[in-house]
């Protein structure tokens, strides 16, 4: 297979790889965890490159990217430690209305998520349900014209400042069951919604979302009512594509930190570099990234497929290797680095963090591999 890059694609990571840099997080910059990285400003420079129009379509107002496209930003972003609602926003949100969306929904919040002016955020997880999107306790009742939903949603990413929400509830069936889940967009602002904003781990922002009897028209249904679990499952994978191309971008420069630390730390009067012990262990380091290179781009290719029975352990396979890739990457950095890797102002102890968000998002090492073993059928449902 070719795996070059086109013309296009070339000079979108130049574009993106400077703006990153520029605008890459400074952990010695913040006094506390959760400290506001990202501003107007930030956002508006993705708006200005075209970046939050990248995966729609040219008919909806965007720039007709694809799975590659997105990796390559998201690249960027992990490597720059950028926590702006971009995944959020453009590939969880958007991907929701771009693949499940009526032409008018599209037509009506595309153009804002493109010129920066709409954020979204999936609220999705709730207390009980760990990493199963058909385990949802919260409901939606017809009533009228309208549904009524009641529920508590947890680590809502970039659920703060989201203008949409979209939400999942139950319109029939029981909690675990697969059908009977609706998806509805949510305007943030709606009677009955309340958030609570807090840091995450790795500096972006997550809510606790609270439905009280909230209100929303009918005509703001995503995709099928009580079928809205094929399509979550589909935006999910196309998030955890990306999840695995922002961990790509973050083991990347945690493993050049390394090897710039080991070539310039004195010890016995030489580089600690020139220890052959070490120079092993940022070989296994550099293998780690690589793998999880190919597996990232592997997500990459996968994440469009139609049919869930390829896609699903595609997907699952590569975020598993990419959490494994992670963990090694990040420890070896640490242990190498000695204590400067734990002080809030040097970077290594934040991109470890970074891997360690990502590895939990949409499901963990164990998650996925069960997953993968369930497609092979190695595994029996108890």
């Amino acid at each position: 297979m070719d795996f070059d890059m086109t013309e296009e694609q070339r000079l979108l990571k130049e574009s993106i790889d400077r703006f990153a840099a520029d605008n890459a997080r400074d952990p010695g910059a913040h006094s506390a965890p959760g400290a506001a990285q990202d501003g107007a400003a930030l956002w508006s420079g993705f708006a200005e490159l075209g970046l939050l129009a990248l995966p729609f379509s040219e008919e909806d107002g965007g720039i007709g990217g694809g799975p590659v496209e997105t990796m390559i930003v998201m690249e960027a972003i992990g490597r720059g430690l950028i926590t702006a609602p971009y995944l959020s926003t453009v590939v969880l949100g958007g991907g929701f209305l771009r693949l499940g969306g009526t032409e008018a929904q599209r037509q009506e919040f595309i153009p804002q998520i493109a010129d920066g002016s709409l954020k979204l955020a999936f609220a999705q997880l709730e207390r009980q349900s760990r990493y199963d999107l058909h385990d949802v306790s919260t409901t939606a009742r017809r009533d009228g014209s309208d549904y009524v939903l009641d529920g508590r949603k947890g680590v809502v990413l970039g659920g703060d400042e989201a203008g949409l929400l979209v939400v999942t509830a139950r319109t029939a069936g029981s909690r675990r069951d697969e059908g009977g889940i609706t998806l509805f967009l949510v305007d943030g602002d709606t009677p009955g919604v309340t958030r609570r904003g807090m840091p995450a781990q790795d500096g972006s922002r997550v809510a606790e979302i609270a439905l009280d009897g909230v209100r929303v028209p009918a005509e703001r249904v995503l995709g099928e009512v009580d079928g809205g679990l094929r399509l979550a499952s589909h935006v999910v994978d196309v998030a955890l594509a990306a999840l695995c191309a922002d961990s790509l971008g973050a083991m990347e420069e945690l493993q050049r930190l390394t090897v710039d630390y080991l070539k310039t730390r004195q010890q016995f009067g030489v580089a600690i570099g020139s220890f052959q012990a070490l120079q092993h262990r940022a070989a296994d380091m550099l293998v780690a990234v690589e793998q999880a290179r190919s597996m990232a781009m592997y997500a990459a290719m996968m994440a469009e497929e139609a049919d869930p029975r390829e896609r699903r352990p595609a997907i699952a396979a590569a975020k598993a290797q990419v959490n494994r890739s992670g963990r090694q990457v990040g420890q070896e950095a640490v242990q190498l680095h000695g204590g400067i890797a734990m002080t809030w102002e040097y970077k290594a102890g934040h991109y470890f963090k970074r891997l360690t968000s990502n590895d939990v998002l949409f499901g963990d090492t164990d998650h996925h591999l069960r997953a993968v073993m369930e497609a092979g059928g190695l595994v029996e449902e108890i």
